[in-house]
């Protein structure tokens, strides 16, 4: 067996198809909406001229156009097919992102940013959506597993040399987004994506049931409803650390923006370790229900406990608790939302999983910068953050457990293409 053989299992094989290899690189740029910009907030507060508190606006502004036009892209993507919108996509999210280099002006780099919002809609949830047209069941698990994996990957290399290039310049970092305009090109050559994706007459004429009532009743069955509140709600502790991460490290821990990208860098290389054997792991057990309470636990216990930290070594374990959290979770709930959905609905609804999504990543930076604003004044500034990211972690575990004890009480919906959580 080969190294690939034995580190991925028996499913290994689809690492050298290239359709696989190109969405791998379009995922890789597409991962760095936050995380390129995570471990430099606080060093960017002084060539912005915004305080703290404004400086989270940046995760905010990626994350809220997304919000809106991730369902529109995967209504797009099911009528006309993937490629098209994720080239489109990677060209915004490319250009928007190197183009905040040359401004200085807080509010064009807003709009800047909200434009690799829009892109960032066309990338990730296409991808997702594209592998669960061109693998099922565990062999699907396990390419969501690998493609996260190469998330972490991303998201440990990349913000790494963004902590280090910044101290040159802070323009620097900034240009590595361009790199999704040649993997753009690429796709665009060389992929192919599958014919048979959900595309039919029923999409482009009228159904007895129509597009968007088969598709608002398979996000509303409560075992599908419960797993989209699942897939969500793991976003806050994911956003909160890496929103915040730098100005814990650097006021409350006392620890430098160097340091930041080094532990952004280690939670990532846990999560894509983690990821890449979500397969294997869901095999120990009789129910995926196990991992996934599990997984709920580590990630927002985690958070918890690097908040109440108080010096940067002991934030590691925390750290890699949520890594494992992340890994477990994010694949999971991806490969199974892509079986819940029927061909027909899957672009749309895997869309409206990444809404939800993206909807508790924007607002968690808001929500958390508004409680700063309330609560400074009578705990403090180190106080008040450390609590709320303690409330945060605390609010994730209970809402992510009970959504994914609900899944296991119920049925899959009529048509579902692989494996449910019964």
């Amino acid at each position: 067996m080969t190294w690939v053989g034995r580190l991925f299992g028996r499913n290994a094989s689809m690492v050298h198809d290239d359709e696989f290899r190109l969405l791998l690189a379009a995922n890789a740029i597409g991962a760095l909406g936050t995380a390129l910009v995570s471990p430099l907030l606080n060093s960017l507060t002084g060539p912005f001229g915004v305080s703290a508190a404004e400086i989270g606006l940046l995760v905010t502004a990626v994350g809220a156009p997304s919000i809106f036009l991730i369902p529109v892209s995967g209504v797009i993507a099911d009528r006309i097919g993937r490629k098209p919108v994720l080239i489109t996509g990677l060209v915004l999210f490319g250009g928007a992102g190197a183009a905040i280099a040359l401004t200085t002006d807080f509010t064009v780099v807003l709009a800047l940013r909200a434009l690799q919002g829009v892109g960032f809609a066309g990338v990730t949830p296409i991808i997702i959506t594209s592998f669960g047209d061109l693998y099922t069941d565990d062999t699907e698990a396990t390419a969501q597993g690998i493609r996260f994996g190469v998330t972490g990957l991303s998201q440990a290399v990349f913000p790494a040399i963004a902590g280090a290039v910044v101290v040159a310049a802070w323009q620097y970092p900034f240009l590595i987004y361009a790199l999704a305009i040649p993997i753009a090109a690429l796709i665009w050559l060389f992929f192919d994506e599958p014919a048979d994706h959900g595309r039919d007459a029923d999409t482009d004429t009228s159904h007895e049931t129509g597009y968007g009532r088969g598709l608002a009743a398979l996000a509303t069955h409560p075992h599908a409803a419960a797993y989209l509140l699942a897939r969500a709600i793991v976003a806050m502790p994911f956003f909160a650390f890496l929103t915040y991460n730098s100005l814990v490290i650097g006021r409350l821990q006392g620890g430098s923006a160097s340091q930041a990208g080094l532990l952004v860098a280690a939670f990532s290389m846990v999560y894509a370790a983690t990821s890449t054997q979500a397969g294997r792991i869901t095999a120990w057990f009789d129910h995926d229900a196990v991992p996934l309470v599990s997984a709920n636990i580590l990630l927002g216990g985690g958070l918890v406990t690097f908040a109440l930290t108080s010096a940067v070594p002991l934030a590691v374990p925390s750290v890699v608790a949520m890594g494992v959290g992340v890994g477990i979770t994010f694949s999971l709930y991806r490969s199974i939302i892509t079986g819940v959905a029927p061909p027909r609905f899957r672009g749309g609804l895997v869309s409206l999983s990444e809404s939800g999504a993206r909807t508790v990543a924007t607002l968690t930076p808001v929500a958390i910068g508004a409680l700063l604003t309330v609560l400074e004044p009578s705990l403090g500034r180190a106080d008040a953050l450390r609590w709320i990211l303690v409330g945060a972690g605390g609010v994730a575990v209970l809402v992510g457990v009970a959504s994914v004890l609900l899944a296991h009480t119920t049925t899959a919906p009529e048509g579902a293409t692989a494996y449910s959580a019964d």
